[in-house]
């Protein structure tokens, strides 16, 4: 059975899902932040993203993120390079680098075949143009094989929490075949559920479903542990997902 839990990386509290057990992957929390706008935390964002790079046993100039734009844009990381704009996936398929996204609220997807990995960015925007399906795509015509492909979907706003307008509902239901219980009407609001449809757009795209892990944890009803957009009111501090080969 696969499942998520908390991890330490110098005395601050990572997740981690047991799916990917062969690759160095973590989330971090609020205690281990690395990106952050706030001018009195920058300094402990810093200092948390050179710990991790300690932990990863990597360069700090390797570890790589891209500018991300809520698009479905998916590109390949290469070495000496590290500028990637408007991006919102990057796959991983080398040993000296690490890679991260940034997220507060949207749902990140970390990707597995044994070989290579991948993290995507996964807003309503990102969720509705299916960047889950194109960084799968991306990662066959480097050599992955469909069927051992693991994802693990991350702390994100869930169900209980993400109210959106009929036609951001729309947009997303159309993107899956069987949409039950992916929304649902309360007090007449909608409701959408957006890990779960990621978890459908893989399925109905051929990968199995003991192949994808779903994180419980709700990033507005978890604020103490996670980031949220919509419950501290526009932060700009995040929490990211990072992957590094081992």
């Amino acid at each position: 059975m696969n499942m998520f839990y908390f991890d330490e990386i110098y005395g601050k509290k990572v997740l981690k899902s047991t799916l990917l057990k062969d690759l160095n992957h973590f989330f971090t929390t609020r205690e281990s932040f690395i990106k952050t706008k706030e001018f009195q935390l920058e300094k402990i964002a810093e200092v948390n993203k050179k710990n991790i790079c300690n932990f990863l046993d990597i360069e700090l100039k390797n570890l790589i993120y891209p500018s991300q734009t809520h698009t479905s844009n998916v590109e390949i990381v290469e070495i000496n390079k590290t500028s990637y704009p408007n991006t919102d996936g990057l796959i991983l398929n080398n040993r000296e680098q690490a890679i991260f996204l940034n997220f507060a609220d949207c749902t990140p997807l970390i990707f597995f075949d044994g070989k290579i990995a991948a993290v995507s960015h996964a807003g309503w925007r990102g969720t509705a143009n299916q960047i889950g399906i194109n960084t799968i795509k991306k990662m066959i015509e480097l050599g992955s094989k469909l069927e051992n492909i693991k994802c693990a979907i991350g702390p994100a706003i869930s169900l209980c929490c993400y109210n959106v307008g009929n036609d951001v509902k729309e947009k997303l239901l159309s993107t899956v075949k069987n949409s039950d219980n992916l929304f649902r009407i309360k007090n007449n609001e909608i409701f959408v559920d957006l890990k779960n449809i990621n978890k459908q757009q893989l399925i109905e795209y051929g990968i199995s479903e003991n192949n994808i892990d779903i994180c419980p944890y709700c990033t507005v009803c978890n604020n103490n542990l996670f980031f949220s957009y919509r419950k501290e009111n526009g932060t700009t501090n995040r929490h990211s997902a990072i992957v590094c080969l081992k």
